[in-house]
C-alpha cells in the first residue's frame, strides 16, 4: 500500500543488469573516432567505456546544447582562477570524478599525478567499471 496509489511503489531488490555498453572506438592520440571502410569502429565492454570517459572528461561541460547538462566535464571552469595549485589540483581531481561517475557503467574513479606544465594540466586518470579497470592520460 502506498500513500499515492496512482504511482508504482518502487521496486525492490537487485538492481536491473546493465545491457552490453558499445559506443564509437577513439584514436586517443587524434582526440577523434577510428574509422575503418567509411564507418566508425564499433567496440563493447571496457573499452566502450573508455571511449565514453575519454570524450566525457575532453567535452566542456555546459557549452554544448545537443548535451545533456550531466554530460562533460567542468575543467575549463580552473583556467584564470587565481587558486593555489594544491586547490587547482583538488578541483581538477573533483571535476573528472564527476564528469565519470554520471555513468552506471563506472563505479569508482581516482586521478593522480596531477601536475601543470606551465598552463596545460595532466593527469593520470584510473576508473573501475562493470567490466574491469582501465586508464588514460589527460
Amino acid at each position: 500500500m502506498t500513500l499515492f496509489p496512482m504511482f508504482p511503489a518502487p521496486e525492490t531488490g537487485q538492481p536491473a543488469e546493465l545491457p552490453l555498453y558499445t559506443d564509437v572506438a577513439m584514436d586517443y592520440e587524434r582526440g577523434t573516432p577510428r574509422w575503418e571502410s567509411g564507418n566508425p569502429v564499433i567496440v563493447t565492454g571496457l573499452e566502450a567505456v573508455k571511449s565514453w570517459a575519454w570524450r566525457a572528461v575532453a567535452t566542456a561541460r555546459y557549452r554544448w546544447p545537443g548535451f545533456t547538462w550531466s554530460y562533460g566535464c567542468e575543467l575549463e571552469a580552473l583556467v584564470g582562477q587565481p587558486y593555489q595549485a594544491d586547490t587547482k589540483r583538488s578541483e581538477a581531481t573533483r571535476y573528472i570524478q564527476e564528469a565519470l561517475l554520471v555513468s552506471p557503467y563506472i563505479t569508482s574513479v581516482n586521478v593522480s599525478n596531477v601536475t601543470f606544465s606551465g598552463s596545460a594540466l595532466h593527469m593520470e586518470v584510473e576508473f573501475s567499471s562493470s567490466y574491469g579497470k582501465e586508464g588514460f592520460y589527460v
